[in-house]
């Protein structure tokens, strides 16, 4: 699903990756743990194509994105990559129905089709009833699903996510953490998380250590 060699990153005089290499299944859920400065969001950034690399490979489900044009690569992640982050970026004068529709009407879809499966997954998530609600009406692990719900909207076949429950109390993480098991169960996502959650790290199918912008055993 994901293969990535010797992926380095360097802003100014600071090597921030050093040769990364990673590979990841299809259907798998993999934890990246370290200190902060390590490097893990910069490598989450690009596996999510936010960022470009200074060298190395990067393929995802055996397309090579960053050969793409920027019209083709911008299509390619709103299609293939869900993002969720830390602080939920949700738009705080749009709905949770209508920020969970917004990566589908960027593809094209049309609107009535969006909302149909946008209703189906926030049902999924346990927001029936809270899809006309703004964000400033939603508790803080109501709005971390409507994000989640965001990042599925397009069936992607990767989700990021960068500290998704650093935001959250201890409930609120927990139900996230089995939210993300659910998913990959139901849907056969591909997950890559960024935490300093040591107990979703811990049941992760693997949990990977990065230090000084590589991983280490």
């Amino acid at each position: 699903m994901i293969t990535a060699k010797g992926i380095k990153k360097q802003y100014g005089d600071v090597n921030v990756l050093n040769g990364i290499d990673l590979e990841v299944s299809q259907n798998e859920l993999i934890s990246i743990v370290g200190a902060s400065g390590a490097g893990k969001t910069t490598l989450l950034q690009i596996l999510g194509t936010l960022e470009t690399p200074d060298a190395g490979i990067y393929e995802l489900d055996d397309q090579t994105p960053f050969d793409l044009s920027q019209k083709q690569l911008a299509r390619f992640r709103n299609e293939q990559i869900g993002f969720v982050f830390q602080f939920h970026q949700l738009l705080p004068e749009f709905t949770a129905i209508e920020n969970v529709i917004l990566p589908a009407l960027i593809r094209g879809d049309q609107k009535q089709d969006a909302e149909k499966r946008a209703h189906e997954l926030l049902n999924f998530l346990n927001l029936k009833n809270r899809g006309e609600h703004k964000p400033k009406a939603l508790s803080g692990g109501e709005q971390q699903r409507v994000a989640v719900a965001r990042a599925l909207m397009n069936q992607p076949k990767l989700i990021l996510a960068d500290e998704p429950s650093g935001n959250l109390d201890t409930k609120n993480s927990e139900e996230l953490h089995e939210l993300f098991f659910d998913l990959r169960s139901n849907f056969g996502q591909t997950f890559v998380i960024v935490t300093h959650n040591e107990a979703l790290a811990n049941i992760s199918d693997r949990k990977l250590v990065m230090a000084d912008g590589k991983f280490i055993d």
